[in-house]
Protein backbone atom coordinates (compact mmCIF):
# COMPACT_ATOMS: atom_id res chain seq x y z
CA UNK A 1 0.00 0.00 0.00
CA UNK A 2 1.34 3.45 -1.15
CA UNK A 3 1.42 6.28 1.11
CA UNK A 4 0.92 9.71 -0.78
CA UNK A 5 1.04 13.10 0.42
CA UNK A 6 -2.96 13.47 0.31
CA UNK A 7 -2.43 11.26 3.38
CA UNK A 8 -0.28 14.06 5.43
CA UNK A 9 -2.98 16.72 4.48
CA UNK A 10 -5.39 15.51 6.84
CA UNK A 11 -3.11 16.09 10.25
CA UNK A 12 -3.25 19.60 11.85
CA UNK A 13 -6.10 21.91 9.99
CA UNK A 14 -5.83 25.31 11.13
CA UNK A 15 -9.06 26.94 12.57
CA UNK A 16 -10.70 29.76 13.86
CA UNK A 17 -13.25 28.22 16.51
CA UNK A 18 -12.11 26.28 19.36
CA UNK A 19 -12.30 22.73 18.08
CA UNK A 20 -14.21 19.71 19.25
CA UNK A 21 -12.51 18.38 22.19
CA UNK A 22 -10.67 21.23 22.95
CA UNK A 23 -12.92 22.49 26.18
CA UNK A 24 -12.32 18.48 27.86
CA UNK A 25 -8.94 19.17 27.25
CA UNK A 26 -7.87 22.76 28.48
CA UNK A 27 -10.86 21.68 31.31
CA UNK A 28 -8.08 19.29 32.55
CA UNK A 29 -4.99 20.34 35.34
CA UNK A 30 -2.23 19.80 32.96
CA UNK A 31 1.43 21.69 32.37
CA UNK A 32 0.70 23.84 29.33
CA UNK A 33 3.93 24.99 27.08
CA UNK A 34 3.50 28.73 26.45
CA UNK A 35 5.37 29.93 23.60
CA UNK A 36 6.13 34.16 23.50
CA UNK A 37 8.21 35.72 21.04
CA UNK A 38 11.90 36.99 21.87
CA UNK A 39 13.00 40.45 20.77
CA UNK A 40 15.55 38.62 17.78
CA UNK A 41 12.48 36.82 16.59
CA UNK A 42 13.55 33.42 18.50
CA UNK A 43 10.82 31.41 20.11
CA UNK A 44 10.91 32.10 24.48
CA UNK A 45 9.13 28.63 25.61
CA UNK A 46 7.88 27.82 29.29
CA UNK A 47 5.92 25.53 31.42
CA UNK A 48 3.25 27.13 33.03
CA UNK A 49 -0.30 26.94 35.14
CA UNK A 50 -3.40 28.03 32.94
CA UNK A 51 -6.70 28.61 33.84
CA UNK A 52 -9.66 28.93 30.70
CA UNK A 53 -12.61 30.77 31.32
CA UNK A 54 -14.64 32.65 29.47
CA UNK A 55 -13.19 32.39 26.26
CA UNK A 56 -9.59 33.36 27.38
CA UNK A 57 -6.81 31.98 28.60
CA UNK A 58 -5.02 33.05 31.78
CA UNK A 59 -0.93 32.20 32.92
CA UNK A 60 -0.44 33.94 36.28
CA UNK A 61 3.51 35.30 36.23
CA UNK A 62 6.12 37.87 37.91
CA UNK A 63 6.59 40.79 35.77
CA UNK A 64 9.86 40.37 35.85
CA UNK A 65 9.73 37.54 33.75
CA UNK A 66 10.87 37.00 29.68
CA UNK A 67 7.33 35.85 29.15
CA UNK A 68 5.79 38.94 30.64
CA UNK A 69 8.06 41.06 28.87
CA UNK A 70 7.78 39.58 25.59
CA UNK A 71 4.26 39.44 25.96
CA UNK A 72 4.03 43.06 26.66
CA UNK A 73 6.42 44.14 23.78
CA UNK A 74 4.67 42.11 21.11
CA UNK A 75 1.49 40.85 22.21
CA UNK A 76 0.97 37.63 21.04
CA UNK A 77 1.79 34.14 22.40
CA UNK A 78 0.77 30.56 21.83
CA UNK A 79 -0.50 27.86 24.36
CA UNK A 80 0.04 24.58 23.85
CA UNK A 81 -1.30 21.98 25.87
CA UNK A 82 -1.23 18.47 25.50
CA UNK A 83 -2.02 14.64 26.82
CA UNK A 84 1.11 11.86 26.55
CA UNK A 85 -0.17 8.78 27.41
CA UNK A 86 1.51 6.22 24.36
CA UNK A 87 -0.54 5.57 21.11
CA UNK A 88 -3.66 8.26 22.48
CA UNK A 89 -1.63 11.42 22.68
CA UNK A 90 -3.75 13.79 21.84
CA UNK A 91 -3.70 18.30 22.13
CA UNK A 92 -4.43 21.63 21.00
CA UNK A 93 -2.71 24.60 20.39
CA UNK A 94 -4.30 28.29 20.65
CA UNK A 95 -2.51 31.12 18.70
CA UNK A 96 -3.43 34.01 20.67
CA UNK A 97 -3.60 37.87 21.16
CA UNK A 98 -1.96 38.77 24.69
CA UNK A 99 -2.25 41.46 26.93
CA UNK A 100 -1.50 41.85 31.04
CA UNK A 101 -3.58 42.19 33.78
CA UNK A 102 -2.09 44.19 37.02
CA UNK A 103 -3.98 44.88 40.52
CA UNK A 104 -6.62 43.31 42.21
CA UNK A 105 -8.05 41.75 38.78
CA UNK A 106 -4.84 39.90 38.49
CA UNK A 107 -4.54 38.74 41.92
CA UNK A 108 -8.45 37.06 41.81
CA UNK A 109 -7.35 35.88 38.18
CA UNK A 110 -4.17 34.50 39.91
CA UNK A 111 -5.72 32.98 42.81
CA UNK A 112 -8.33 30.61 41.09
CA UNK A 113 -5.00 29.69 39.05
CA UNK A 114 -3.02 28.31 42.19
CA UNK A 115 -6.53 26.77 43.69
CA UNK A 116 -6.59 24.73 40.53
CA UNK A 117 -2.70 23.58 40.76
CA UNK A 118 -2.21 23.58 44.70
CA UNK A 119 -4.11 22.01 47.53
CA UNK A 120 -5.59 24.21 50.00
CA UNK A 121 -2.62 23.17 52.81
CA UNK A 122 0.04 24.46 49.90
CA UNK A 123 -1.82 27.29 49.59
CA UNK A 124 -2.30 28.15 53.43
CA UNK A 125 1.61 27.41 53.99
CA UNK A 126 3.49 31.00 53.23
CA UNK A 127 6.36 29.64 51.92
CA UNK A 128 4.04 27.36 49.19
CA UNK A 129 0.92 29.89 49.00
CA UNK A 130 2.08 32.68 50.13
CA UNK A 131 5.81 32.42 47.60
CA UNK A 132 3.41 32.16 44.93
CA UNK A 133 1.06 35.09 45.59
CA UNK A 134 3.57 37.37 46.13
CA UNK A 135 5.90 36.11 43.15
CA UNK A 136 2.68 36.10 40.53
CA UNK A 137 1.93 39.77 40.37
CA UNK A 138 0.99 39.86 37.26
CA UNK A 139 -1.59 38.15 34.83
CA UNK A 140 -1.27 37.09 30.84
CA UNK A 141 -4.57 37.13 29.02
CA UNK A 142 -4.48 35.39 26.25
CA UNK A 143 -7.36 35.50 23.34
CA UNK A 144 -7.45 33.04 20.99
CA UNK A 145 -7.53 33.98 17.22
CA UNK A 146 -6.46 30.28 16.04
CA UNK A 147 -6.39 26.60 17.06
CA UNK A 148 -5.03 23.53 15.65
CA UNK A 149 -6.03 20.65 17.40
CA UNK A 150 -4.40 17.12 17.31
CA UNK A 151 -5.57 13.33 18.61
CA UNK A 152 -3.00 10.47 17.99
CA UNK A 153 -5.66 8.05 18.11
CA UNK A 154 -7.38 9.32 15.01
CA UNK A 155 -4.00 9.48 12.88
CA UNK A 156 -2.85 6.24 14.07
CA UNK A 157 -6.01 4.92 11.97
CA UNK A 158 -5.59 7.25 9.26
CA UNK A 159 -1.98 7.08 8.55
CA UNK A 160 -0.29 4.19 10.72
CA UNK A 161 -3.33 1.86 9.76
CA UNK A 162 -4.03 1.14 13.92
CA UNK A 163 -0.39 -0.25 13.88
CA UNK A 164 0.56 2.23 16.60
CA UNK A 165 -1.66 0.40 19.25
CA UNK A 166 0.30 -2.97 18.97
CA UNK A 167 1.72 -3.38 22.24
CA UNK A 168 5.54 -3.04 22.51
CA UNK A 169 5.70 -0.43 19.17
CA UNK A 170 6.14 2.56 21.52
CA UNK A 171 8.20 2.59 24.17
CA UNK A 172 7.58 4.05 27.64
CA UNK A 173 8.52 7.87 28.35
CA UNK A 174 10.64 8.94 31.32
Amino acid sequence: MGFGLARWEVALPMQNTMPAGAQEILMGRFIASLGTENEDGSIHLTAVWYLSEGGCLYVATSSRTRKARNALSRRKASLMVDIRKPASERGLVAMCAADVIAGETSREINARIHRRYMSEAALADPRAGGTMAAMDDITLRLTPTGWYAWDMRTLDDVLFGGSMKTPGYLLPLD
